[in-house]
C-alpha cells in the first residue's frame, strides 16, 4: 500500500525505524525539519532517486495540538495542509490513501487540517490565534513543503502524525535550535531547555509518549496487528 515513508530525522525517525523491525515495510527516509531545507531535500531526492507517478507516500512525525480537541498521544491523519504565506495556500493529502490508511487503524484517528509553520510555535497563546487564523487543528514544520514538493512530482500523499504537545500549555523557546539545514542543535537546544525547565519537562513527557504512539502505529499500519 505504501512505497516510501518519510519521517524527520532524529527521534521520530528512529521511533519509525523500531516500529517496523522485523516487518516486510517499505524504505523510511529520515527529512530534516523545516519547510526551506526540506523542499531542498526533497529536489536533491528526486534528482538522484526520481519518484514514479502514482507511488504512494507517507509522512509521518510528531505534530503540536492548536485547539483544545487534540489530546497529548492522539493520532491524527491530515486532510489537508496550509501555510502562512500571504494570501495562504491549501493543498489536499490523498483522500482515497487516508481512507485506506485509517481503515487499518484500530484506534481512532481523526481527519483535521494541519498548519505548516517555518518556526517553531511554543506560546499557548500564539496557538490560539494560529487556530483561529488558519481554522487548523494542528500545527508542523514539514507538512506543507512535503505536499507542494511531492504533489508536483505525481506521487499520492497521506499524512499521519501524533499529538506530542497540547494548545493550553507553553513550550521552551527553542527557534534557536533548528540550524538552517534542517537539524537539531544540541547545545542551543540543551541551553533553551534549562531556561524553562517547566516548560522542558512538559515537552519531553508529550515527546515521549508521542514517540512511543508512533512506534506502535507504525507497527500496526506495516504488521496489520494491534499496537
Amino acid at each position: 500500500m505504501i512505497d516510501l515513508i518519510l519521517v524527520p530525522q532524529g527521534a521520530e525517525y528512529q521511533a519509525v525505524r523500531r516500529g517496523i523491525r522485523g516487518a516486510t515495510a517499505p524504505i523510511v527516509v529520515p527529512i530534516p525539519v523545516g519547510p526551506a531545507p526540506l523542499s531542498r531535500f526533497l529536489q536533491a531526492l528526486q534528482q538522484r532517486q526520481p519518484m514514479v507517478p502514482g507511488q504512494a507516500l507517507l509522512v509521518m512525525g510528531l505534530c503540536g495540538g492548536l485547539t483544545q480537541h487534540q489530546a497529548i498521544g492522539d493520532i491524527v491523519f491530515y486532510r489537508e495542509c496550509i501555510n502562512r504565506a500571504e494570501p495562504p495556500t491549501l493543498l489536499p493529502c490523498d483522500a482515497a490513501l487516508t481512507e485506506r490508511l485509517q481503515s487499518t487503524l484500530i484506534q481512532k484517528a481523526r481527519l483535521v487540517r494541519a498548519l505548516t509553520s517555518d518556526r517553531l510555535v511554543s506560546s499557548a497563546q500564539e496557538k490560539h490565534q494560529l487556530a483561529q487564523q488558519y481554522s487548523a487543528d494542528v500545527v508542523d514544520m514539514e507538512g506543507f513543503a512535503a505536499l507542494e514538493s511531492l504533489q508536483q512530482a505525481g506521487v499520492t500523499v497521506a499524512m499521519l502524525r501524533v499529538i506530542s504537545d497540547n494548545a493550553q500549555h507553553a513550550l521552551p523557546t527553542l527557534t534557536n535550535a533548528i540550524s538552517a539545514d534542517g537539524a537539531l542543535r544540541p547545545l542551543p537546544l540543551a541551553l533553551g531547555m534549562m531556561r524553562q525547565p517547566i516548560a522542558a519537562a512538559r515537552l519531553v513527557r508529550g515527546s515521549l509518549k508521542g514517540l512511543k504512539t508512533l512506534q506502535a502505529v507504525t507497527k500496526q499500519l506495516c504488521s496489520g496487528k494491534s499496537p
